[in-house]
């Protein structure tokens, strides 16, 4: 009997230039996981929310500083996105360091995924996670503050760099810390001060100088300055500047993601 043995030749699956079905299922991926348990990461950050406003709408009173709007509806915009802020940096930063933990980082590194389509799928999962909660948290301070924007897209446009910003800075966190206790670190002395330091409940245009010139180095509060005045239509430093340099900003850390993705500092050992 004649047996021949045929030899297979494998070879590597082609791609074009983006696996858009590998980007697609690590974007869901990510998008799910937060979404399984929405009782703890959509709903939960509302109670927060709204005893912040709550609490401050009850010590304070009168106009916004400069406007003619309630006191309460700057103080929404600032809550909400403080809301996005926290919730997208969560989600990447989450994200990484359980993957570390529980040893599954294999999962997305092993892959036919690019260090670019790694950081688009989780940073685009930080943000959806972000600008989720930060619509639920609009919606829950409605009967207290008058959420309607008086200019929308760039109110949109603020809440989408800030969850970008953030998502970004989570997943730089998660790839540099190796245990909850350092994600711990960079969220108590890093995202905490930058956030309430940043007009998140009052306008920059009280404080002294400068105090009040100094604030407007941080980055977070051209964040927040560029989102309430979405909302208010007033802003306290210049409008097109801050968003230049959160765009930047914005461009900046994605191509430092990008970076240790590809380097691939502390995942692979």
């Amino acid at each position: 009997m004649d047996m021949r043995v045929e030899t297979v030749t494998l070879g590597s699956r082609k791609y074009g230039a983006v696996n858009w079905l590998g980007l697609e299922t690590l974007i869901q991926r990510e998008v799910q996981r937060f979404l399984k348990v929405g009782a703890q990461t959509v709903f939960a950050p509302l109670i927060q929310t709204l005893l912040f406003m709550l609490v401050f709408s009850l010590v304070q009173d009168g106009p916004w500083p400069g406007t003619t709007r309630a006191y309460a509806d700057g103080l929404a915009a600032g809550l909400v996105m403080m809301s996005i802020l926290s919730n997208a940096f969560q989600n990447s930063s989450s994200s990484i360091v359980i993957a570390k933990v529980q040893g599954n980082a294999v999962d997305f590194l092993m892959p036919p995924l690019s260090a670019l389509e790694l950081t688009i799928a989780f940073i685009v999962g930080a943000a959806a996670r972000g600008m989720l909660v930060g619509l639920a948290s609009l919606i829950a301070v409605s009967w207290l503050a008058n959420i309607m924007p008086a200019h929308p897209l760039v109110a949109l446009y603020y809440a989408l760099v800030a969850s970008i910003i953030f998502g970004a800075i989570g997943l730089l966190g998660g790839i540099w810390a190796d245990k909850f206790d350092h994600l711990a670190a960079v969220t108590n002395f890093v995202i905490v001060p930058l956030t309430f330091l940043s007009g998140t409940f009052y306008s920059t245009a009280i404080l002294p100088d400068p105090i009040r010139s100094l604030s407007h180095y941080n980055p977070v509060f051209s964040l927040i300055d560029g989102f309430r005045y979405g909302f208010i239509g007033h802003a306290d430093a210049p409008l097109l500047l801050g968003a230049a340099l959160t765009g930047g900003l914005a461009l900046a850390l994605s191509w430092g993601c990008w970076a240790m993705l590809k380097s691939g500092y502390r995942l692979r050992s």
